[in-house]
Order: C-alpha cells, then structure tokens, then sequence
C-alpha cells in the first residue's frame, strides 16, 4: 500500500513553478457568472471574497500541490470543477486525488507514522478526530486561524454556519478539522409501495399494525419479512424486504462502527456521541480524555448482549430478507441494488448517494417516476430494542479538510486557501446542489432548497429537522481510529463466514481492542505519545458487576422484539417542519 501511495504522488509534480495562466478579477467574475450559482452572498458579496482569495494567493501563485479525498460526487466535483476554477482565480495548481475511503485512511496514517509529507491537506473523515485530538500531529485549526495562518484565512468563513463544528471539535475545545461534506446514514423505503390500500390492508391483517416508517427493528423486521415472503411480487418483479451487504472487507468494518451499535442501543445515552460508552462499546468517563475498555469486564460494551443483538440481526436479515446474492457483495456492489427498484426498504443507507436516486429513468433508475420525482423517501433510522431516549440515533459522516504538521507551510498555506475556497459561500451552495451533502445551515435553508426539496425525497426536511442532532460521527472515545477499525471487518466478517456465531466474534473483537488500546497505554505512559489521553485500561472484573450497574453496558432483556411501531411519512414530516 504504501508503494502505491508512493507512486501515486510520484505521478504528480510534488512541486511545481511552472508558469500559469493569469490569475484575478476576470476570472473571478466569470466564474461566478457561469457556475457559482446559486449562492447565499450576492454577486458583489461573492466578487469579494473571491477578490480576497487573489490577494491571499498572491505569495503562492505558480505553485502545485496535492490533496487527496475519497470518491464521493461532492469531491468529484471539487476534483474537475473547483480545482480549474481556483487556478484561474488563484494561480495556485491543485490536484485533488480521489482514492476509495479505506485507502485514504491508509495515507492519513502513513504520513501520521513516518512525518513524510505525502499530501498537503486531507479530505479525512472525522470519525479521527479521538486520533487528530491525542497525537497533535494534525493543526489545530483554532490556534492556526487564529495565528500563524492568521494572514490565509478567510474573513467571511463563518465556521458557526457550519453544521458539524461539534464534530470535528477535540476535547480540548479546539477545532481540528474543517467540514467540507456531510452525509447521514438514514432508513430509506418505496413510498410508493408503501402508500398502496392493498399492501397496507394485507399488512395490518397479518401485523396488527399499520404499515409506515417503522420506528423500531421490530417493525423493520415485520416489514422486511412482510415484503420477502408475503408479498414476493409487484408489477411482475420480485421484491425483497432488505438490503445490504455483508463480505468480509474493509467497508464491513464501517457497516458496524457507522454507529450500528448505538442504532440498536448498545451506547450511553448523550449527544454528539454517549457517555462514557460510545458506538463502538468503548467506555470513557465524563470529563476524562482516557478510555478505559471496549470489553464487558472492563466497562465496555463491544461485547455486551446490545451489540451481540445487533450483529445477529444484521446477519440474520442479509440472509433471510435481502436480494440472493447479497451476504458476499462489499460495500460498493450494493450500491446500484436499489435503483433496480426491487428492494422495499434499507435501514442503513447513506445519503451521499442521493444524488444517483434521483437519476433520470433514462439512467436506469427504476426507483423515479415519469417525470423524475422519487418513488422513494428518506427517513429516521429506526432503532432497537436496547435503545433509549438520550442515545444517538444514527451516525452522520463530515468529511473535513485536515492539514498535518508534517506538511511544510508554504504548501500547507496554499492548501489551507484551495479547502477554504470549496467551503466558502461563493462556492457551498453550488457545490451542495452538485453532491447534496449539505455543510453550511444558511445553504440548506435558501430558497433554492426549498423549491427542490419535492424532488430530493426528504434530505431538505432533514437537514432543517432539529433531530439532525441526533446523528453523528464516531466521537473522542476512540483513541486511535485507523489502529482501532482494521479489527472490525476480519471479526465481523467471520460471522457472515459461519466461521463464529455473534457473541464469539464480539468477545474477540473487545478483546483485541482492548490489547491494542493496552500498546497505546504503554506507548503514551513511556512517551506520551497520545498527549497523556491515550487508554488507561480498567482492570478485568466479572462481566455481571457491570451488567447489574445502571446505564451500559446493558443486560441482555427478556424480550428482544417488542411489539412493532410505525409511524405515517407524512405526519413525520410536519413534526419536523413544525
């Protein structure tokens, strides 16, 4: 890996003062005539900002630098669209390298462990931000702003505006990261299928309740089975009542510390993330930076009966409810399963791709209608059976500009400048109408949202929804994020194998956790290496000491399925609106 990370910054000048074409107002002007629109600033509004970014730039101007994010529509945008614009406008040649989210994280850490300068800013997730926090090897951007990039930082950058500062805030109160895309991961469904007499008549005969957005596992699973086995067929097609994928790669790992957990209750109750238990099982007391364990022995929860509970039911339902095929696709072979409009319903799905679900049915997308409206809406996850009031309910992804000290600060400037011109104002709103992965609040609540929220099947209502809040990146607890979530896939993949049932593999996911959390302690009270906030591990004790303690991790309950609870689309979203 690291020889193609090498290789892959070989290919591209690492520094270049070749001569570009002139850079100013002009240019300015006509990019914000021809493709920054719509925006929330006014013309002159935007022709000043732009007109400081020409200043700001001018030390830089001729110069080359690399940045690298995952391939998502938003950054594929960034990579073809913003870049040429912010050359024209800037003099300042950028290339914006678009790499699968595994292999970015790899590239993160492997400048992290050898200092070597490998890319001038990061599109990171900021599910690192327990790792950015503790090493100190990404900039704090606070005191960077606020300092020595005092002179290359945007006036008009509005970082209250931005929707997840929370989330890329350490517990130092700093911010170390800078927001560029957000995305949730939220309950999708046929609208349509859902609203018709006779599926909903048949639904209530066999369930006793009315057919909706279920707002438990319960009803999903009544749902799922509803649709896979009852119903079989509509229109001539064969459905299923489930989706999503289960092979055992990287992006199995994500599937479960996207919050999967939590959504079935596993966590602490709290906001962005639980306390002291987090969505991974990883316990760290309230107003501590030291994590103390992921296992039940130690006060974790990776292994309590909540998570065991989760990971059956994930297993259980790709095998039982989802398309043939389904438990061996990776992350990326699911994706085009919905727009074949076979599947009645998915409680794990991102809205990143919303974009692809309102695709033309001249794209092969199945799920629109005639005239391009969706068939299908987007709404809360539903959650199970160990879940309470207070906890997260979901996971929300920010992709956030992330600059390393590794990185020289001629090139860290100038990449500081092109991260700040894809989130400025003149940009934002344009760039969200592009990806629809909303940042700034002031963008999803323009007009311009509001007159498309009919097409876009309930990401406006979400992101203007005061439950926004409720959905959330991995938090502080974790202390090491690439160390840490390299377990995951290799232990959740071996139930999808049949190699150990759901408790085993749980067992030995807490129990590695805890090993390489115990290397961190050793390497942070030898070196300080994660600041004096690296793992401070809990002695072992009888699992049921802290099973019969309030709050989690939580003792198994009698009862894991519940009665099933629904409720209609439409009277979800006047509460929001109200």
């Amino acid at each position: 890996m690291k020889m193609r990370l090498m290789a892959a910054v070989a290919s591209a000048a690492v520094l270049s003062f070749a001569s570009t074409g002139f850079a100013g107002t002009e240019e300015a002007k006509k990019w914000i005539d021809s493709e920054f629109q719509p925006s929330t600033l006014s013309k002159a509004e935007q022709m000043k900002e732009m007109e400081w970014f020409i200043k700001a730039a001018e030390p830089f101007k001729g110069m080359e630098i690399n940045v690298l994010s995952e391939t998502i529509p938003t950054h594929e945008y960034e990579s073809k669209t913003l870049t040429k614009a912010f050359e024209e406008i800037t003099g300042i040649k950028v290339n914006h390298q678009l790499l699968g989210e595994g292999e970015v994280v790899q590239a993160v850490q492997t400048q992290m462990q050898t200092n070597r300068n490998l890319y001038d800013a990061y599109i990171n997730d900021s599910d690192l931000i327990g790792t950015h926090s503790r090493l100190q090897l990404a900039v704090n951007l606070t005191d960077w702003m606020a300092g020595e990039a005092k002179d290359t930082t945007l006036p008009t950058l509005d970082i209250d505006d931005f929707m997840g500062k929370s989330f890329t805030t350490g517990p130092d109160g700093k911010l170390y990261q800078l927001p560029d895309q957000q995305f949730a991961n939220l309950y999708w469904f046929r609208y349509d299928w859902f609203q018709r007499p006779e599926l909903k008549k048949a639904f209530k005969a066999k369930y006793g309740y009315e057919l909706g957005v279920p707002v438990n596992w319960s009803a999903y699973e009544d749902i799922a089975e509803f649709f896979s086995v009852e119903v079989k067929e509509i229109d001539g097609v064969r459905v299923y009542g489930h989706m999503d994928y289960g092979k055992r790669a990287p992006d199995l790992g994500w599937r479960m510390t996207d919050a999967w957990l939590s959504m079935a209750g596993g966590g602490s109750k709290g906001l962005p993330n639980g306390i002291p238990v987090d969505e991974w099982g990883i316990r760290m007391e309230a107003g501590t930076c030291n994590p103390v364990g992921a296992s039940v022995s130690r006060g974790g929860a990776a292994n309590a009966p909540a998570a065991v509970y989760a990971i059956r039911k994930w297993d259980e339902w790709l095998r039982k409810y989802a398309p043939p095929g389904a438990a061996s696709y990776d992350f990326y072979q699911s994706l085009p399963a919905l727009s074949t409009g076979n599947v009645a319903q998915q409680i794990f799905w991102y809205t990143a791709f919303t974009s692809s679900m309102v695709a033309p049915k001249s794209e092969g997308n199945n799920t629109v209608d005639d005239a391009g409206k969706p068939l299908w809406r987007m709404a809360p996850s539903p959650h199970g059976p160990y879940w309470e009031d207070g906890q997260k309910l979901g996971y929300q992804d920010a992709g956030s500009w992330t600059l390393f000290k590794s990185t020289p600060v001629d090139r860290r400037k100038a990449a500081w400048l092109y991260a700040q011109f894809t989130v400025a104002k003149t940009v934002s709103l344009k760039k969200t109408h592009v990806g629809l992965t909303p940042i700034r609040d002031s963008d999803i609540r323009h007009q311009s949202f509001t007159d498309r929220a009919p097409s876009l099947g309930g990401l406006v209502e979400f992101y203007r929804s005061p439950d926004r809040v409720r959905w959330s990146p991995t938090g502080i607890n974790v202390p090491d994020y690439p160390k840490l979530a390299q377990i995951w896939w290799q232990q959740i993949g071996d139930v999808n194998s049949g190699a150990f049932t759901p408790q085993q593999a749980m067992d030995r996911l807490a129990s590695e956790m805890d090993l390489v959390m115990s290397r961190m302690q050793a390497a942070d009270e030898k070196a300080n290496v994660y600041g004096g906030c690296g793992p401070r591990l809990n002695k072992e004790v009888d699992p049921s000491v802290w099973l019969n303690k309030p709050g989690s991790p939580k003792a198994k309950l009698a009862n894991e399925k519940p009665r099933g609870e629904t409720i209609d689309y439409d009277e979800l979203v006047k509460r929001w609106k109200s």
